[in-house]
């Protein structure tokens, strides 16, 4: 049976009956239904709409179907039309007429727009719960990687040497950030659109703040048309996890480098790594890199929950039904993604002999060479800089580095040059020395680890 099918005198054809349906996608909101169908009737009895008893009757009907669908004493009906008339439905089959009392001053429309939101509280405080263990094991992997050097690059070529753990606790701050966001985006969500109707609210003497505060919002949305065609909410926490699953790629592209006979730098365990049909010796990041495919899935649910936006007239229009499919892709996707990545990156193992032998080539003290002539030596920054690049162009013509290119050879470029260069260049103290706030000296790295880890305690 339709809710709405009195006004009808012919049967829905079965293949729009099945276009039209939401039950596939819908069903994990029995929960939801179940929580605001409860705040509901017990408003409606608290404020006299209906008798009290019959109130207190409608909820534990309601405690009963949620018992039976949890325990799977209960199923749900594929055919039934959307989660909320399955339940509605199986509430008026146990109870009769007081069952069919629990829609007064409600419509489908708030009634979905506050399912969906509980439904996002909830998922977005498992993300936020997983993104926090991955920041704990970044912290935790950082803090005993802090003395391990490594190149940084820029452009893909070796730059500057940095520690491995400083290169971890750029990613573990990505991910408070995207912590963060989430959150903004809940604190935005929180009111409740239950009351506002199909779109002009309700004649009824109802309590809407008495249901926003049973159901844990900070207060009843303002406006009602408002309240029925807002998807802000859903498009906020899409772009959330698109930029979660953009630093996630970020991260597995580098480890997908990092782990390559090229690199080096790190060996996957077993558990998280495939190997090859035809080449016996492969070992393939497969984990990592189906981190990095499933990013453009989930930017697409973002770039769908736009187009489904951006033309609709107030205030409900089926299109809204669009909503679901596509934040419940981009938030299981992300999940999937994390509860996957998360012991990936725990039993990663750093490999330091060649992650030192890799920032040794390069020439990535070269900056500190121009360091050295401008605070031992006094010449100008641009001077130095212009220095620094003979010698470069000098080692590259010789075969050598900065660290075996003779004291002779300094000194046929630039006269200041002397055995003083060899301890300024080492890339220990080239390291240690870059302790200005934010930078990889390793006893930076152990604070901001340190930091970081009390950081995801306070959200």
């Amino acid at each position: 049976m339709k809710l709405w099918e009195g006004r009808f005198h012919k049967a829905l054809d079965p293949k729009t009956n099945d276009f039209n349906s939401s039950i596939a996608f819908d069903n994990r909101m029995y929960p939801e239904d179940i929580e605001g169908s409860i705040a509901h009737a017990t408003m409606l009895g608290a404020c006299g709409i209906i008798d009290q008893q019959e109130a207190e009757k409608i909820c534990e009907g309601l405690r009963q179907i949620r018992a039976d669908l949890d325990s799977g004493a209960l199923l749900i009906d594929p055919n039934a039309e959307d989660i909320h008339t399955f339940v509605e439905g199986e509430l008026t089959a146990r109870l009769g007429d007081a069952g069919k009392r629990l829609h007064t001053a409600r419509s489908r429309n708030d009634q979905v727009a506050l399912d969906l939101r509980l439904n996002l509280r909830k998922t977005c405080g498992e993300l936020t719960a997983l993104l926090r263990q991955l920041v704990g094991v970044l912290a935790d992997k950082a803090e005993k990687t802090a003395d391990m050097i490594m190149p940084g690059y820029t452009h893909l070529q070796r730059a500057q040497p940095i520690t491995f753990g400083h290169h971890l606790l750029a990613y573990a701050e990505m991910f408070l950030r995207d912590i963060g966001r989430m959150q903004d985006a809940l604190s935005r969500m929180n009111e409740c659109p239950l009351g506002s109707g199909a779109l002009a609210g309700t004649t009824y003497p109802i309590d809407r703040f008495m249901t926003a505060k049973l159901l844990g919002f900070d207060a009843p949305c303002a406006n009602s048309l408002d309240g029925v065609a807002d998807r802000d909410f859903c498009v906020e926490i899409a772009a959330a996890v698109s930029l979660c699953m953009v630093h996630l790629s970020r991260f597995s592209e580098e480890i997908i480098l990092w782990c390559s006979w090229e690199y080096r730098f790190v060996h996957l365990d077993d558990a998280y790594s495939t190997g090859s049909s035809i080449m016996p010796q492969k070992k393939n990041p497969d984990v990592a890199e189906l981190v990095r495919g499933k990013s453009g899935r989930v930017f697409g649910d973002l770039m769908g929950l736009l187009s489904m936006m951006k033309g609709l007239p107030m205030a409900y229009d089926k299109d809204l039904q669009e909503d679901k499919e596509a934040i419940f892709d981009a938030c299981d996707t992300l999940r999937l993604c994390l509860t996957t990545f998360i012991p990936m990156v725990e039993t990663m193992e750093p490999l330091p002999q060649n992650m030192r032998a890799a920032a040794a080539g390069g020439f990535i003290n070269a900056t500190d060479v121009a360091d050295y002539l401008v605070s031992a030596k006094g010449l100008p920054f641009r001077d130095a800089y212009r220095i620094t690049g003979d010698l470069v162009a000098v080692c590259i013509e010789k075969g050598l580095t900065l660290e075996t290119l003779p004291l002779s050879e300094y000194q046929a470029v630039c006269p200041a040059f002397d055995d003083g260069v060899y301890e300024a260049i080492s890339l220990e103290r080239c390291v240690n020395g870059r302790t200005s706030y934010g930078g990889p000296a390793p006893e930076n790295v152990r604070a901001q680890a340190k930091r970081v880890q009390e950081k995801i305690q306070q959200l």
